[in-house]
């Protein structure tokens, strides 16, 4: 893993991309400062993080699309894949080194709230809890760029893939108050989630017998839920997704609250995304 993280992080830094990805990250976030704080006269500075959110459609594709799409489209992911390394090693080596880019950021954005204080009191238990929450929340995003990155050997088909998703997620909140709340929606709802995990299921067990059995199990789940208590149903849908939202998990950092169901949710999503990861790369290295 050592070896991955040093060869990312000194492509990163004998080449522009992790100059530009540093210069763009503090030129916006000094944008939104200027704009929330000074200009607004403004001592919160989780404003600024807030407001700035918006260059992590940009800044994470541009960060990640390259990780294992150029590997591939240089088929030297065969190489890479051929030595004894695990897989897990060769995930986490990249998505270390792609996070640790995002931590000097923040670093050298940190002189802003220090300015700030010059201007007016500063509550730096609120600024450093917003700063832990927006480093977990590109954390997330990274790892999404890190997996869409493996899926394809196209840095552009990864670049726009990983701004679509980002963007979905970060309307999350949007999409959930719009979606109907009918109990037989949320039933189709819950059978589509039922048949995905299945499949998941299968993908890893390769094994019609237990597929076969979870899924009959889940439905059957399903229907005593629906026949005991329908209600529960009851915009189920919304629940679920809303309960998926990276920005909903970012409210309480931006109020200074430290919530361990946050972090723990972070650092799940974060994991979950790098397994996926893992599987694919370990379904083609055996291939």
């Amino acid at each position: 893993m050592g070896a991955i993280f040093r060869k990312e992080m000194r492509t990163y830094f004998t080449t522009i991309s992790g100059y530009g990805f540093l210069g763009f990250f503090a030129l916006i976030t000094g944008y939104f400062f200027i704009g929330q704080n000074i200009v607004g006269s403004s001592a919160n500075y989780n404003d600024t993080l807030t407001g700035s959110m918006i260059m992590f459609l940009i800044l994470v594709p541009v960060l990640t699309m390259r990780l294992f799409a150029e590997e591939s489209r240089q088929k030297t992911d065969q190489l890479l894949y051929s030595v004894p390394i695990k897989v897990t090693s060769i995930v986490a080596g990249k998505f270390l080194a792609a996070v640790c880019l995002y931590f000097i950021a923040l670093v050298i954005t940190f002189v802003f709230p220090i300015v700030l204080s010059s201007f007016g009191n500063v509550d730096w238990g609120m600024t450093l809890t917003g700063y832990l929450g927006y480093f977990l929340m590109g954390m997330c995003l990274i790892s999404v760029g890190l997996f869409i990155s493996v899926l394809t050997d196209n840095q552009i088909v990864a670049a726009v893939s990983t701004f679509a998703v980002v963007f979905v997620l970060f309307m999350m909140d949007n999409i959930t108050s719009s979606l109907p709340a009918t109990i037989f929606s949320s039933l189709i709802f819950v059978g589509i989630a039922v048949i995905i995990l299945a499949v998941m299921v299968y993908s890893s067990t390769k094994s019609f017998a237990p597929t076969a059995i979870f899924a009959l199990l889940g439905f059957a789940v399903m229907t005593g839920v629906y026949v005991v208590k329908p209600t529960l149903y009851d915009g189920v849908m919304a629940k679920v997704l809303s309960w998926f939202s990276i920005l909903g998990r970012f409210e309480n950092f931006y109020l200074g609250i430290i919530s361990i169901v946050d972090v723990v949710y972070y650092i799940t999503f974060s994991i979950a995304l790098l397994y996926l990861t893992v599987n694919v790369i370990e379904k083609r290295r055996w291939n």
